[in-house]
């Protein structure tokens, strides 16, 4: 079996063992975050888009396309992701608990950059994926990296 379709039943298991410890310790969050998050992302985005994936904390880029574009690649479980540099191309995913996901933002890096929030002390600005969805729909398609299993 291709190690990508195991990727849905081993996030599903993730969660199962997250629901079972906020259970026992109540008000406790124990939400997937930070590298898990991010990694999963990225093997999602570079199956899904075909992307190539660059070394991990490789510097502004996660991927670099079929295209010869660089991908930044954010992925996450709350409703903003966080923005240190502008990246050439973004692509932004929601997962889900299910293990799937939602593609947020596809496109140039320079709308979201420019339309993200003031830089915070961490070096980084938020974006909303609400935000996120607004600026999609004025992406077209050929600015889209596309998705090989659409």
């Amino acid at each position: 079996m291709s190690p990508i379709r195991q990727v849905p039943q081993l996030i599903q298991g993730i969660y199962q063992i997250v629901n079972q410890l906020e259970e026992l310790f109540p008000g406790r969050p124990f939400t997937p975050d930070g590298h898990l998050v991010g990694s999963i992302g990225e093997v999602l985005a570079a199956h899904r888009y075909g992307l190539r994936l660059l070394p991990c904390s490789a510097e502004r880029h996660d991927a670099i396309a079929p295209s010869g574009v660089s991908v930044q690649i954010k992925a996450t479980q709350t409703a903003s992701v966080s923005l240190r540099n502008e990246p050439q191309h973004l692509i932004v995913l929601k997962l889900k608990k299910c293990g799937g996901f939602d593609e947020a933002y596809n496109g140039p890096g320079a709308l979201p950059w420019l339309q993200a929030g003031k830089l915070q002390s961490n070096g980084q600005r938020c974006i909303s994926l609400a935000r996120l969805k607004t600026l999609m729909r004025d992406v077209s398609t050929d600015k889209q990296i596309p998705d090989l299993h659409a």
